[in-house]
């Protein structure tokens, strides 16, 4: 009889244990964070490689032969159109002159003379032409030797910027020799390659008689501080790239940049009327994206989505969802197709807000 009683208690004791386990176990029941996508619009900003170039950077060469007499600039050193730079010793190109110039007063009194006797008479009208076409040429040389003299003088052919000598003073310099470069920053050209896909984005949605803007993200991860257009598209792409080449036109009156320099280009796509998502609440298959969709039910359906832009933290959504649709927030590696969850709601300007705010963190 005691074992009986035991026995009948033990049992009462199992019951009463199983019958709590269900109750924490439906009072633990977990609730998942469900959302919709929302339209809006907004924009996207690409950023690509880029080169900075001055709009005018050239090579400075000697026009002449001889010995480097003079140097009147330094390296680094800014400098104004038509200011000096170099002097190539003039003596040779000065004895020339004057060699020419003393043939040509021979020239002229030769023809003055040949002139009077023309007047006269005396000579024919041939003789007299003859004496006019050595003048000219006699002239002519004057004019040639200037010029090679004038050469020997190597200046600034517009404002800008030295760079480092080739050569030193007193070196024996020849024709068509490198001396320097010179560069004209008050703007800079800045060169990047785009994809082709890419350019037939931009052309699309860029106005024919508008241009986009763009910003320069410098070595340093620092944005310059004046913004640029993009000016210009060259005609063909690279086939062994598939990219084409675009440049944006940068004003740099503080003279930061430097011919030469690299960073990134930003330019920022407009996307009107975009369907977005939180990119966590997506997950991918064999390279295809999806989204879980809660069903009138409350059952879970996997749905593959399309995917058009990538933002930050966000998707942009080109097929697949409606703006009506309930996706999975949270919680995706917990759940499985066909599952029946229990969820709270929260909205789309919600969910977006606490994403920047875990990034700014």
């Amino acid at each position: 009889m005691k074992r009986n009683i035991i026995l009948v208690g033990f049992c009462a004791v199992l019951c009463i244990t199983a019958c709590q386990s269900h109750k924490e176990e439906h009072g633990s029941e977990t609730k998942f964070l469900v959302t919709n996508p929302v339209k809006k619009d907004t924009s996207i900003t690409k950023d690509y490689v880029c080169q900075v170039h001055s709009s005018q950077h050239i090579e400075m060469r000697a026009l002449e032969r001889g010995y480097l007499e003079n140097i009147y600039v330094d390296e680094g050193q800014f400098v104004k159109k038509g200011q000096l730079m170099f002097q190539i010793m003039p003596r040779l190109y000065e004895a020339q002159l004057k060699k020419a110039q003393a043939e040509a007063s021979y020239a002229q009194i030769e023809y003055e003379n040949t002139k009077q006797l023309a007047e006269k008479n005396v000579v024919a009208p041939n003789e007299l032409a003859l004496a006019k076409a050595k003048l000219d040429k006699a002239k002519a040389e004057v004019l040639l030797e200037q010029v090679h003299l004038d050469f020997t003088k190597v200046k600034a052919p517009f404002d800008g910027i030295m760079d480092h000598f080739h050569v030193r003073l007193g070196s024996l310099v020849e024709e068509g020799e490198l001396l320097t470069t010179l560069s004209d920053n008050h703007e800079m050209w800045v060169y990047f390659n785009v994809p082709e896909a890419e350019y037939l984005d931009y052309k699309s949605k860029v106005r024919k008689d508008s241009v986009a803007n763009a910003r320069l993200l410098m070595a340093n991860n620092k944005l310059f501080d004046h913004v640029g257009k993009v000016t210009t598209i060259e005609a063909d792409f690279n086939n062994e790239t598939g990219n084409i080449a675009f440049r944006a036109t940068f004003p740099n009156p503080d003279g930061l940049l430097r011919h030469g320099e690299t960073g990134n280009i930003l330019i920022e796509t407009p996307l009107p009327n975009a369907l977005l998502i939180p990119q966590k609440a997506t997950f991918e298959v064999l390279d295809k994206k999806y989204v879980f969709v809660v069903d009138e039910n409350d059952i879970l359906r996997s749905r593959e989505i399309k995917i058009g832009a990538e933002l930050t933290h966000l998707y942009e959504v080109k097929r697949g969802l409606r703006e009506t649709d309930n996706i999975l927030l949270e919680g995706l590696r917990k759940v499985k197709e066909g599952q029946k969850i229990v969820y709270e709601f929260l909205e789309p300007e919600g969910a977006i807000s606490q994403l920047h705010q875990l990034h700014a963190e």
